[in-house]
């Protein structure tokens, strides 16, 4: 009965989470029609340094000291890399069509481990690695009328953060929490000034209240997400990620008026359902271990 109380909370944290992170979404594509996304991530990397700088101010440097200080920075240019593709992908495609896509990055992540880290994968992983594939194909349809080039930013976005997390996973093993996310929050917001100066426009203070709001609600996001992994079983948590879809929809659909496209929550419930069983292959492996 615990375990089951233990889950459901976890699980209400993650399903607030989504609707955190949906909005955090819906307000960086209101944004971005009269700021260029990239000077938009760079107000997101500002304010969600400033966020965190409390917790390295009480560590103080020490608290940065890494035994992989090349692979941190390697973090940090995927960490922007991802960011900028995603930023922009949410200015120029639907959000619903953004977000079932972003669900391949756990796709990449189980990928990147097989390649970098040489764990293992058996059939089973891989022909759900192959279905993944085959919701991307419903999604996007190449060669139809509907193909829309530029939701591959969304591919590109999810790949780099599927990099991102094989690299994380290197990391723990030397550096603690609180290292990872500083040097994370650091690298970021140095990143992303350059692409910012090259498309810069001096928000007003309106814009600057906008952008204040998606760094709170990015920095809200993660911790209720990390709360809800916390209590309960990372399968559990991570079913209920799906409701992103339904968060963006909504918003896509009264605020932005989006189309409406059957085949995004098709191809999106086959990227979703493909993820969640490698989340759930690779802790059934760790508990048998």
């Amino acid at each position: 009965m615990q375990k089951f109380s233990s889950n459901a909370q976890g699980m209400l944290w993650m399903l607030l989470s989504t609707a955190i992170l949906a909005s955090m979404h819906g307000v960086v594509r209101h944004v971005a029609v009269d700021l260029h996304p990239f000077v938009v991530a760079f107000f997101r990397n500002l304010f969600g340094f400033v966020a965190i700088s409390p917790m390295l101010l009480r560590g103080g440097w020490s608290s940065l000291r890494s035994e992989q200080p090349k692979l941190q920075i390697v973090r940090g240019f995927t960490g922007i890399m991802a960011m900028l593709s995603w930023f922009y992908a949410l200015s120029v495609v639907p959000i619903a069509t953004a977000t079932a896509l972003s669900f391949t990055a756990a796709i990449f992540a189980s990928l990147g481990a097989l390649i970098f880290l040489g764990e293992k994968m058996r059939l089973r992983r891989w022909m759900a690695v192959s279905v993944s594939f085959i919701g991307v194909l419903i999604i996007l349809r190449p060669g139809s009328s509907s193909f829309d080039a530029q939701a591959l930013a969304v591919l590109a976005s999810a790949l780099m953060w599927g990099c991102g997390v094989v690299i994380v996973k290197t990391l723990s093993r030397t550096d603690t929490g609180v290292s990872i996310v500083g040097w994370m929050g650091i690298s970021l917001t140095i990143l992303s000034i350059p692409p910012a100066f090259v498309f810069w426009t001096t928000p007003n203070p309106t814009q600057l209240l906008w952008l204040g709001l998606i760094g709170l609600l990015g920095t809200l996001g993660h911790l209720t997400m990390i709360r809800g992994l916390r209590q309960a079983e990372t399968t559990a948590v991570m079913s209920v990620d799906f409701a992103r879809l339904l968060w963006a929809t909504l918003f896509g659909v009264y605020i932005f008026a989006d189309p409406v496209d059957v085949y995004t929550w098709i191809g999106g419930g086959v990227i979703f359902a493909s993820a969640i069983y490698i989340i759930y292959r690779e802790s059934r492996v760790k508990a048998e271990i």
